[in-house]
């Protein structure tokens, strides 16, 4: 329920109790509340806004993303906001939209060079889709689950913790009225200047304050400039000119450009700016909003104090190259929720918590290194193009004029300019970035793992599909009951899986013994056998490193937990479950728990069933 008037304890002055408070309604806190509910966890959101997104901010949703927004339910609704990026493959520089084109390249997975490894990798395509309507759809989703308390205007003031819970001061901001909310734990999703990071003494690292921008929301008709390029972005070759972002095609945009650290443009300035950019003097233009920016890249070696965790830009901060802002805080959500959820419904240890910083942190590095490399390269392009020192408006617009002249002064810059194309690559189809990290998780050292080294050894640029410990499971196609499905459909729903096929019966039968000993929602997948899952293309023994005998223990987040070649035994399977649990090193003697723990009611029944009848 939204609840934007006074809280119950803020009248009675006693704490009120949640298992989990969540500070910030960003894409990682709502990430992280319904991932909650879907598995029968409540949840409180505070954020000291009083709605969601105002302004379309990041936007392009990759691969990996839409799986997991799939995952917590809300496919269909994603799918309808969003635009499917293939359609808008381009990727312009220019100078001004009715001037010339300096170059051009594809981006996420859209030109013909692409589209076959991003089609290949998942079932989902890339979306543009602006964080001002994906905002919207997680927090119905989450408080349409009866689990999911939404608080606007209700600021966190400070917190303290011990070994039983936290403690955390909230603010309702219409009245100024006080109150307490007492939970197990609380999630720091609060954004940039993160009070909650700053109460538990979590420290950022990297580079501050690179640059300073305005970012304008406009309605402006530029039909007549795009529709024969359809581009997500369309970029300034001159940077004291805008870079635009389509937010719908193609009258609705974002403009965004360097400024005067401290200078605000007022909408004079931003008309200004925006008709010099369209080439047109003359052009309607209708400002939305302005607002500024800086450009940080920084991140935190550590996510966690206790029974607190911080995630999204409060611990990871970087320029929108790339496009993985919003994707790496939703992942960051996904991460720890279901462990979490294991924890408080006693299925898992406590230790099982122990595993987020050193699964994420070291992800929110990547993407900051990778980001501040991919900005770096972008503003070479001026040098490719010999614009740097042009001189004059009037000596740049000859240059690139003149790009295409038969003349060996410019086939040396065509060749510069295509080698800067190639590099750019790495910032707009990072594909290995975008879908293929992989955590350090923990190893159970059990089973036949170690008899197999095919962790990825590919770059940024590449994603390689693979089974080993750490990675999600890779996306094939397999058939059922005359339904094509993914792979990766058959996994998640807050449910730990096993994957097994021909002669995997001992698998299933540790499985059962698995469900009973742990409390462990826990599903089989059998592929291969005439009543299991059909590989009829073959697409799934080419990915799965294991034998037909063999085993996947997969997370409830896609993530590969354990797996065995062959098959070594079902107790193998037992140990590693305690293992990954935090539960006992070993299953002998470890007593069965109930699946439902303090704080929880019946979980969500989306997340309980099964795709098929064969799941369990």
């Amino acid at each position: 329920m939204h609840t934007n008037g006074t809280s119950p304890s803020a009248a009675t002055g006693e704490a009120e109790y949640v298992p989990v408070l969540i500070v910030g309604s960003g894409p990682a806190g709502l990430t992280t509340a319904l991932s909650l509910a879907r598995q029968g966890i409540r949840s409180v959101i505070v954020t000291r806004h009083a709605t969601q997104a105002h302004t379309p901010r990041a936007h392009i949703t990759n691969q990996r993303t839409v799986e997991i927004l799939a995952d917590l339910g809300v496919e269909a609704e994603v799918s309808a906001a969003g635009y499917v990026l293939e359609e808008f493959p381009n990727n312009p520089f220019m100078l001004t939209f009715a001037g010339p084109e300096a170059a051009r390249c594809t981006a996420w997975g859209g030109g013909l060079k692409d589209q076959s490894r991003y089609r290949s990798a998942s079932r989902h395509l890339p979306l543009d889709l602006s964080q001002h309507l994906l905002e919207p759809i997680l927090a119905k989703a989450a408080v349409d689950t009866g689990l999911v308390d939404l608080r606007y205007r209700h600021e966190f003031l400070s917190l303290d913790q011990d070994e039983t819970g936290v403690r955390a001061a909230i603010q309702e901001r219409r009245s100024g009225r006080e109150y307490v909310v007492h939970c197990e734990y609380l999630v720091g999703a609060d954004g940039a200047r993160s009070k909650v990071m700053q109460q538990i003494g979590l420290q950022l690292h990297g580079l501050r304050d690179l640059a300073t921008n305005c970012t304008a929301w406009l309605d402006v008709d530029l039909t007549p400039y795009t529709a024969h390029r359809p581009a997500a972005i369309y970029w300034a070759v001159d940077l004291s000119l805008p870079s635009w972002t389509m937010v719908h095609p193609w009258h609705q945009w974002v403009a965004n450009w360097g400024i005067k650290p401290g200078h605000v443009p007022d909408k004079d300035e931003v008309i200004a700016k925006v008709r010099e950019s369209v080439g047109d003097p003359h052009i309607e233009v209708g400002v939305r909003s302005i607002g500024t920016w800086t450009i940080n890249q920084v991140a935190a070696d550590q996510y966690s104090v206790g029974r607190v965790f911080c995630m999204g830009d409060a611990v990871h901060q970087h320029s929108p190259a790339n496009g993985l802002g919003s994707n790496t805080s939703i992942a960051d959500g996904y991460n720890l929720a279901w462990k979490l959820a294991y924890v408080l419904t006693g299925v898992a240890g406590p230790a099982l918590l122990e595993t987020y910083s050193p699964e994420r942190a070291p992800v929110g590095r990547q993407i900051v290194d990778r980001t501040l490399q991919s900005g770096a390269d972008l503003l070479t392009l001026g040098t490719a193009l010999d614009i740097d020192a042009a001189g004059p408006e009037s000596r740049i617009w000859e240059r690139i004029r003149s790009l295409h002249d038969a003349t060996p002064e410019a086939a040396k810059r065509r060749d510069k300019v295509a080698a800067m194309m190639r590099l750019l690559d790495y910032n707009f189809n990072a594909h290995g970035v975008e879908l293929g990290y992989r955590y350090d998780v923990v190893r159970p050292e059990v089973g036949r793992d170690d008899d197999v080294d095919d962790r990825r050894t590919s770059d940024d640029l590449t994603y390689v599909p693979s089974t080993a410990l750490g990675e999600h499971l890779p996306h094939a196609s397999v058939e059922f009951s005359r339904r094509r499905l993914s792979t990766v459909d058959l996994v998640g729903h807050g449910r730990f899986t096993v994957v097994t096929g021909r002669g995997g019966e001992e698998w299933v039968a540790a499985a059962d013994e698995a469900r009973r000993r742990f409390g462990i929602p826990l599903t089989v997948r059998v592929i291969g056998t005439a009543d299991g899952y059909q590989d009829v293309l073959g697409e799934w023994e080419r990915v799965r490193g294991i034998d037909d005998d063999g085993c996947l223990l997969v997370r409830p987040d896609g993530h590969i937990a354990w797996r065995a070649q062959s098959n070594p035994g079902g107790q193998a399977l037992l140990d590693a479950i305690a293992i990954v649990l935090g539960r006992a090193q070993g299953a002998g003697g470890t007593e069965p728990v109930s699946a439902v723990g303090h704080g929880t009611k019946d979980a969500d029944p989306r997340a309980a069933e099964p795709v098929d009848a064969l799941a369990d």
